[in-house]
């Protein structure tokens, strides 16, 4: 292992946490692993202890200690299909962003059990760019329209639009039963709470944060109903948690949905969550508006036209 280095912060990387830098930085090196350094004060700002959310500033110098990192090709890395798939994913590109088409299955980011997410095979892909993050999150199993920042300064900027609810969200999603008023509007803070096994759900809870939804139906079909789903505010599992305490869970959903009623979408192919990111709309400021529009994917349109045909 190489001794202890210092990296002084460049002018893009300002205002980056400290996790974020350091995953990037120890490129093979597990982020639960990452953490303990944090954790342990093994990594130095300016000489002294910081927690996971300092935002680092221009100047600062960064102590990484000694620490293995994945000999090439050691850790797991996307694989050339994968990497093929992403590119002709892009939706959008320029100096400050890239938007893709998020293909389900696929998180967002590299974590526990999970070797590498979109963020980190993009950031393979674009070697050249001193700065790519996420703006905000998908859920693994929900496709479309993802924004990626190129420039610490655009992030801030999306951030600020995602915080102040300003970003036009329109979602489509399959829902199980007859949507009866067709257009809905479901204002109901949500709560973090514990689920089986442990897991994080989502449950609306008075104490919760404030959260509202509005749906729209676009088809029926027997038991399930097409809708397009608009985001007013972006809270975790906001569409899945509030469809289901309508009684109307999205299709395909292990965590919040109905196991019986989705034994029929199965046995005519449906494999994922019908859960898609269709429409984003922004101002990014200097650069103008912003629209992106990913199209249904093949296999959610093919199960729309099965339930047709029935």
């Amino acid at each position: 292992m190489p001794g202890a280095t210092i990296h002084t912060v460049a002018a893009e990387l300002a205002g980056q946490r400290i996790d974020n830098f350091l995953l990037r930085e120890l490129k093979g090196v597990p982020r639960t692993r990452v953490y303990r350094l944090l954790r342990r004060g093994e990594v130095r700002v300016n000489g002294g202890r910081i927690r996971p959310t300092y935002r680092l500033a221009e100047g600062d110098r960064v102590r990484l200690p000694p620490v293995r990192q994945a000999a090439a090709g050691e850790a797991m890395a996307p694989s050339s299909a994968v990497m093929a798939r992403l590119e002709s994913a892009i939706i959008h590109e320029d100096d400050r962003l890239l938007i893709i088409d998020k293909p389900s299955g696929m998180a967002v980011h590299g974590g526990s059990g999970i070797a590498y997410g979109v963020v980190e095979a993009l950031r393979l892909m674009r070697p050249r760019a001193p700065f790519l993050d996420l703006a905000h999150r998908l859920d693994r199993d929900t496709s479309g329209c993802l924004v990626l920042a190129k420039r610490r300064s655009a992030l801030r900027a999306l951030h600020s639009e995602f915080r102040d609810n300003r970003v036009d969200k329109h979602y489509l999603a399959l829902l199980r039963g007859p949507l009866s008023p067709p257009q809905q509007r479901i204002d109901a803070p949500l709560r973090a709470e514990a689920g089986k096994g442990g897991e994080r759900v989502m449950r609306v809870h008075p104490a919760g944060q404030s959260a509202r939804t509005d749906v729209a139906l676009l088809e029926s079909y027997d038991g399930w109903s097409q809708v397009r789903a608009t985001l007013h505010t972006g809270r975790t599992h906001q569409i899945r948690a509030h469809a289901a305490s309508i009684g109307h869970p999205v299709a395909m959903d292990a965590r919040y949905g109905d196991d019986r009623a989705d034994r029929g979408l199965r046995t005519l192919g449906l494999r994922r969550l019908f859960l898609h990111a269709e429409h984003l709309g922004f101002e990014l400021p200097g650069h103008g508006r912003i629209d992106v529009t990913a199209p249904l994917p093949d296999d959610l349109q093919a199960l729309l036209s099965r339930l047709e045909h029935q």
